[in-house]
């Protein structure tokens, strides 16, 4: 028999809350979540598995309701394979997308960590060239003796 995970277990698993567990199962995300004789649900390692299939899904930006859909077309079996597959086209284009428009960003701040480099770079160099004038003026060389001419 599989093993049988309470919904604390679950959500220590997948991190998620046990709320959106909950959730997750009434609009349709999880089904057919067995129960015990007290009336707790009590998950599958197959629900484990589809559960970090959504929370991927999720972190590539994918809505809840397209998520569904996706859960829907799955539940409908192999002759939805074309349509879930373009589905996973569409949210590549998207996650590819994104890391397009976080590359220029990390260009953005990439420059703008250079330029602060530059100028604390002219600081230390000023700084430095102050502090070699003050100690000279506080400190000044002393003077040569001259040099007397023997007649």
């Amino acid at each position: 028999m599989d093993t049988q995970l309470s919904i604390q277990q679950l959500a220590a698993s997948t991190g998620l809350s046990p709320h959106t567990l909950r959730y997750y199962e009434r609009i349709g995300l999880i089904q057919n979540v067995a129960r015990d004789a007290g009336g707790r649900r009590r998950y599958t390692a197959a629900d484990l598995d589809w559960l970090r299939f959504l929370m991927r899904l999720r972190q590539t930006g994918m809505s809840i309701t397209e998520m569904l859909r996706y859960a829907g077309l799955r539940r409908e079996g192999s002759s939805t394979q074309a349509e879930r597959c373009a589905m996973m086209e569409a949210q590549l284009a998207h996650v590819r997308e994104e890391i397009a428009r976080l590359q220029a960003l990390a260009g953005f701040l990439a420059d703008k960590v250079d330029g602060y480099h530059d100028a604390l770079r002219i600081s230390m160099n000023a700084a430095n060239t102050e502090i070699k004038h003050a100690e000279s003026r506080r400190n000044p060389l002393p003077e040569r003796p001259r040099k007397t001419r023997r007649s």
